[in-house]
């Protein structure tokens, strides 16, 4: 793709990118909501302000589910969600996605996870690259889910698990036997953590869990040690800076411990997290970064290379798409003249 301008909007648009943290139910297109029912869906939902922030992590989580739960009650409306949200993808130039789907869902409304994958993987358009994650609560691993959560490893179609929600819940023993196996079986395993709780449980992710994929990590911060491990230990941290501004875990972009962990030699991705309720994409991460947080032409280029660095592709496409970043980074104007990268 050549670049038409040397606005930082232009430079944005032009880097191939990737999304390595998506919740696909949190994914959810807005405007098919407001399609679907537009007496209950505004076209302005207070969330969508640009000044909002959430008040907790409960207010947060109520929305987003009052939001999603909802729509997604059958095979066909992951279908439908996936196909818009990936068609916006390939207009904004992101290559590569992850995304993980709640696998508790599969039993509120009786569609196998299979299922629900070959929903997602039907919706996937030419040009751009899926892996799907089932995702789990550090309490999943009881009743029915057991078995289901057992059988992960001979899913085939599944590319790894993450375990998500409020760190606040303690990981229980189950968790470290399950992923060492689904790691033992070729499945790539990532855990949230260092997003509301601190750097202890990045060290946890690392050390008791032993993933190499951290969603969010940026608390990690907080203990010079933890950095150090994540760096000797080439764990990622798949970051999605607007998610924390707007929960409030940083109180601004400006702030953000991003440039920090990447100074340290963490290698850091950004993605959005959470697009239905904070009406964001992966382009405005990177303007964000840009605009507010102050991050360079270079910094910005080094994020796009990292989620290549990442991305669970041939060797030929890896080397495809971070020969197009260098030579785009070519043309990038530097913060004092025409410099290259």
């Amino acid at each position: 793709m050549s670049i038409t301008g040397t606005t930082l909007d232009a430079i944005v648009q032009a880097l191939p990118k990737t999304e390595t943290h998506l919740h696909l139910e949190a994914g959810l297109p807005y405007e098919l909501l407001m399609a679907w029912q537009p007496e209950k869906y505004p076209a302005a939902p207070f969330f969508h302000a640009p000044d909002y922030r959430f008040p907790s992590f409960p207010k947060f989580d109520e929305i987003l589910l009052g939001h999603a739960l909802p729509w997604f009650v059958s095979a066909e409306r992951y279908y439908e969600s996936a196909r818009v949200m990936f068609a916006k993808h390939v207009v904004e130039n992101v290559r590569y996605v992850e995304t993980s789907f709640h696998l508790p869902v599969t039993q509120f409304i009786g569609v196998p996870g299979r299922e629900i994958i070959a929903a997602i993987r039907a919706a996937v358009p030419p040009g751009l690259e899926v892996r799907i994650f089932a995702g789990m609560l550090r309490t999943d691993y009881t009743g029915p889910m057991r078995a289901v959560i057992d059988d992960l490893v001979n899913w085939d179609e599944l590319a790894g698990v993450d375990l998500h929600g409020h760190e606040a819940v303690p990981t229980e023993p189950w968790t470290a036997k399950i992923w060492a196996r689904l790691r033992a079986a070729g499945k790539v395993t990532k855990a949230h953590a260092g997003e509301f709780d601190g750097a202890a449980r990045v060290r946890e992710a690392i050390e008791v869990l032993g993933v190499s994929r951290v969603q969010h990590g940026i608390r990690a911060i907080e203990d010079a040690a933890v950095v150090a491990l994540a760096r000797e230990r080439g764990v990622t941290f798949d970051t999605c800076p607007i998610s924390n501004v707007k929960l409030q875990v940083v109180p601004s972009m400006a702030v953000h411990p991003l440039r920090q962990l990447m100074a340290a030699g963490v290698r850091c991705t950004i993605s959005t997290d959470d697009p239905l309720v904070f009406a964001n994409r992966v382009s405005d991460e990177y303007l964000a970064l840009g605009n507010e947080g102050g991050f360079s032409r270079a910094e910005l280029a080094q994020l796009a290379r990292n989620g290549w660095a990442v991305a669970d592709v041939p060797v030929a496409v890896r080397q495809k798409w971070l020969a197009e970043i260098d030579r785009l980074a070519m043309v990038m104007d530097g913060r004092s003249g025409r410099l290259p990268l």
